[in-house]
């Protein structure tokens, strides 16, 4: 059972990072320091790009999830 949550652990892993890398570049570190114009934790976006963003925090609260269930099962 372990082993099964370790694969599940590490292909989430994979699409989150590459979910990340496929999100737009927000301006570097400028956009962190108030450089951008979108606010809030939920940009305005439409079609793909929101697609993409939902995807990722899904798949972070998954992430997370089996990261908890692989340290609490023996």
């Amino acid at each position: 059972m372990k082993e099964v949550i370790t694969i599940a652990q590490l292909v989430v892993s994979v699409v989150l990072i590459i979910l990340v890398l496929l999100q737009e570049k927000g301006g570097g570190l400028s956009g962190a320091f108030g450089g951008s114009e979108a606010s809030g934790f939920a940009p305005r976006k439409r079609g793909l790009e929101r697609l993409i963003y939902f995807a990722t925090l899904a798949f972070l609260i998954l992430f997370a999830v089996i990261s908890l269930a692989n340290l609490l099962i023996k």
